[in-house]
């Protein structure tokens, strides 16, 4: 057995330096699609790439063209990440294939993806320094089998424009350790942590003012800074971030002195309006939060063995003490959701990792050893198991995206040209559609009717008024709608995009798959089936077809529903293309 162990050591050490890089870059090619979350980050940057930034008739040309003008959302959000991915996106290095269409939202999101795994590559280099070189090998095989981690990254949620810094900022403080107090660098290591620290939570997530203010706690009552050194560092940094956040979302906001992160805390916070997406209980961020972002089961087990060892309790303790306080205070607030503490992950996984390289060490002294180091490599196992189901399921979770990618197509086939329209309804503007995928060459709109392609128009309404107004569907040749049949006039469902639609235990002589049956009797199924849309469906059908039986006809199935319809209005020929 210590000779198996030692060949899956050596295998997995050959590996572990891209591990993060490639294993986020899978995570996005499975998803590359974004959610309503991302929404606003992800326009700005289309916005900025495909329009540029305005000098002459600002205001008028920003209501006209941007998109954060026609949804603002509830508070208004820094444009500085968005304006560093767009800046990148459009440096001249790429391949002429990768600066079309979608192509260049794949581009920024594995920029900041990118970004997030060299932060957390370099925080394992820290976690070297201060642990060993093992378990820095534990740290990034128990971070890159973490889901969530992993699968957000490239996402371009504030959180994780945020997720970057912190990191850094994290490597910076267990570095700090390493040095002799004496030695000026261990002071420059906490100054730098706080800088990062302030900054992020100044521009990107306000939250983390928290979270410097514990990591601020505990360096004080370790003798590790003073109180000056502290308001020195921070009104450093603090500064910084508010003469870049002002005046970059003043301009593109339109608004005086605009601070977003500051807006946004006011609003959420002190006036509490955050309680209206839904409240949690306490221990919600403990007891749910936690474990979920962990995932690895033995990873809590094993945290707390960090501290009763004398070799790691000093580093263990600067990692954890900031984190647990960050949490315990930002639990007070009755609105929950786990990206909000997710900055806290990377040192919670350091100091699991850290009590896995101890167990591995020992591996050869004695039987007991043996059998607990083989239970880590299966819990390595299991997790990468776990998340791979789960990057399977949360990757039916965009059918917006889908139904506008193959609403092109369709219309591509029928060889329409010109001028189109369709009507994206609120699902579908939810679930992954973007200004990125919409084809639209404001170019080319003047001469639309002799181009060889076509030219789209895509309309999001939401005033119901509207869309009771027969008329107003007269405009459109297509639309995505969820509900069919609220959409008013002669139309033809073209195709189908299905959907994920949860998890179901199946029964010894049950069929399971209830959502496709349901659309088999409503006809649609024949149109597009969920295994031709995804197909990697089409295997899990065939491992429950070889494995069922020998579970005694017990099965976990995924459960797919039909979720957006493709829509064309009929007479369509002849109005888009007249004579054919």
């Amino acid at each position: 057995m210590n000779d198996l162990l030692g060949k899956i050591w050596v295998i997995t050490e050959k590996f572990t330096n891209i591990t993060l890089q490639v294993v986020i870059l899978v995570h996005l090619a499975c998803a590359p699609y974004t959610k309503v979350e991302e929404s606003f980050n992800i326009q700005a940057i289309h916005d900025i790439s495909a329009f540029g930034i305005p000098i002459k008739n600002v205001n008028q040309t920003l209501i006209s063209q941007y998109d954060h003008s026609s949804f603002p959302g509830s508070v208004p959000r820094t444009f500085v990440g968005s304006l560093i991915l767009a800046g990148i996106s459009k440096i001249p290095i790429w391949p002429a294939w990768a600066v079309a269409s979608w192509r260049l939202q794949f581009i920024a999101r594995a920029t900041l993806g990118s970004f997030n795994a060299i932060a957390l590559g370099s925080f394992s280099n820290a976690v070297e320094k201060a642990y060993g070189k093992t378990t820095r090998h534990w740290y990034i095989l128990l971070q890159a089998s973490q889901f969530h981690v992993v699968y957000y990254a490239s996402r371009t949620l504030p959180n994780m424009f945020a997720f970057g810094l912190s990191t850094f900022a994290l490597r910076s403080l267990l570095l700090s350790q390493t040095i002799p107090p004496a030695n000026p660098q261990a002071m420059k290591q906490v100054r730098l942590s706080i800088y990062l620290l302030t900054i992020a939570g100044v521009i990107f997530r306000s939250e983390l003012a928290i979270f410097l203010a514990a990591v601020v706690l505990v360096l004080l009552l370790r003798g590790k800074i003073s109180i000056g050194e502290v308001v020195v560092a921070g009104l450093k940094s603090a500064t910084v971030a508010v003469f870049v956040t002002i005046p970059i979302d003043s301009y593109f906001w339109q608004k005086p002195f605009l601070w977003p992160e500051f807006v946004g805390f006011y609003y959420n916070t002190i006036l509490g309006r955050s309680s209206d997406w839904g409240t949690s209980p306490f221990y919600f961020y403990f007891l749910n939060a936690i474990p979920r972002l962990l995932l690895n089961p033995l990873s809590l087990i094993l945290i707390p063995f960090s501290l009763l060892n004398l070799s790691t309790r000093s580093q263990s303790l600067t990692l954890i003490a900031p984190s647990l306080i960050f949490v315990g205070v930002y639990s007070i607030l009755p609105h929950k959701e786990w990206r909000f503490i997710i900055y806290i992950i990377p040192a919670l996984t350091a100091v699991a990792a850290s009590s896995f390289a101890w167990i591995w060490d020992r591996r050869s002294k004695t039987l007991l050893h043996r059998i607990l180091s083989l239970g880590l490599v299966g819990s390595i196992v299991f997790s990468f198991a776990i998340s791979t189901v789960l990057l399977l399921i949360s990757s039916l979770n965009y059918s917006g995206a889908e139904a506008l990618v193959r609403l092109h197509d369709i219309a591509a086939k029928d060889y329409y040209t010109g001028r189109l329209s369709a009507h994206l309804d609120n699902l579908a503007c939810q679930t992954g559609v973007t200004r990125f995928l919409e084809l639209y060459d404001p170019a080319d709109d003047q001469n639309a009717e002799g181009l060889s392609h076509s030219v789209w128009k895509h309309d999001k309404t939401e005033d119901q008024e509207k869309l009771l107004d027969p008329n107003f569907w007269q405009t459109f040749d297509y639309a995505l709608a969820e509900r069919p049949e609220k959409v008013i006039g002669k139309w033809e469902i073209v195709d189908v995009v299905w959907g994920f639609a949860g998890v179901e235990v199946m029964k010894p002589g049950g069929s399971g798959g209830g959502g496709v049956e349901e659309a088999v009797e409503e006809g649609l199924a024949k149109i597009s089936s969920p295994e031709e849309q995804k197909g990697w469906v089409i295997w899990l059908k065939n491992l429950e077809r070889w494995c069922r039986p020998m579970a005694g006809g017990w099965w976990v199935s995924v459960r797919m529903e039909p979720k957006i319809m493709i829509m064309k209005r009929q007479r369509i020929y002849s109005e888009a293309n007249p004579g054919t």
